[in-house]
């Protein structure tokens, strides 16, 4: 099947962020009078993302520079399925980041077109999306987002689906679906109300307007400015007590004061050999 695919050229990016005319980076623009074999896209998608571990760390690296790392609708498939990688495997945290100077800019808008009179499609891209940030979110390892450069639409969403937000000097923030058109998901509106409040989210929604990092600090919207010692500190850690943890921060977030799941976790982890034995190397020193 052939579907359009769109020129290179200087409109908009993706997401409707704000311009930014570097030179001689490549763009999402109008629609092209040449086409693009569907599987072509696929491949293109799954490329974007490079996931690599040292065993304790596992980085997840969207790496799509030439369109500032923006995720085509194809390609969230593949982000839940390397998130259900990490899930299985032995790290103990996860490293989010971008290539190329950009963290994300978002959804990418050439698949828009193509979602107009699809209703199965757009369907497929909304809960495709809502499938791998919430397994990111799931993740019972603590997620950190490495933000530098662009975080623009759905890629303030990723952002928002991880445990913590390190925003670099060059880090910019915007959500812009008013700006062309469409709306945002309520679990993402969700999340990010959770993180900076109604106010500001009423803010950052309703101009489509970036904000730079010093500003996405004081409000809420990224953690802090630098990560030096932080994830040694985390792997310090026992990873039981983490994941317990982890649950106990998302249920606040819900609103419950109280879960007797976590009950039974709180018994259980002081009752383990993991306490005994730090206990015993805490005495030793």
């Amino acid at each position: 099947m052939l579907v359009p695919t769109f020129a290179r050229g200087p409109p908009p990016p993706p997401d409707g962020a704000p311009r930014n005319n570097m030179a001689g980076l490549p763009r999402i623009g109008q629609p092209g009078l040449f086409f693009r074999d569907r599987c072509a896209r696929l491949r293109q998608s799954a490329a974007m993302f490079r996931l690599s571990d040292d065993g304790a760390v596992a980085r997840l690296t969207l790496d799509r520079p030439q369109t500032r790392n923006a995720i085509p609708a194809a390609g969230w498939a593949e982000l839940e399925r390397l998130i259900g990688t990490v899930g299985d495997g032995d790290a103990r945290l996860l490293i989010v980041a971008g290539e190329g100077g950009a963290f994300c800019a978002g959804a990418d808008l050439s698949d828009f077109p193509a979602l107009r009179d699809d209703e199965a499609a757009r369907i497929r891209f909304r809960e495709g999306m809502r499938a791998a940030l919430d397994a990111l979110a799931a993740l019972p390892i603590p997620t950190i987002a490495l933000i530098e450069g662009p975080c623009y639409g759905a890629g303030v969403a990723l952002a928002l689906a991880c445990d913590l937000r390190i925003a670099g000097a060059e880090a910019r923030f915007a959500i812009t679906p008013a700006k062309i058109g469409i709306s945002y998901p309520q679990e993402d509106v969700h999340r990010l109300v959770g993180a900076v409040g109604p106010g500001q989210a009423s803010r950052l929604l309703f101009t489509a307007r970036s904000i730079d990092a010093a500003e996405a600090l004081r409000i809420g919207l990224a953690d802090l400015a630098e990560h030096e010692g932080l994830i040694e500190a985390i792997l310090a850690n026992d990873r039981a007590s983490l994941a317990s943890l982890k649950r106990a921060i998302a249920l606040a977030g819900e609103g419950r004061r109280t879960d007797a799941g976590q009950d039974r976790r709180f018994d259980a982890l002081i009752a383990g050999e993991e306490m005994a034995r730090r206990l015993e190397a805490l005495g030793r020193k």
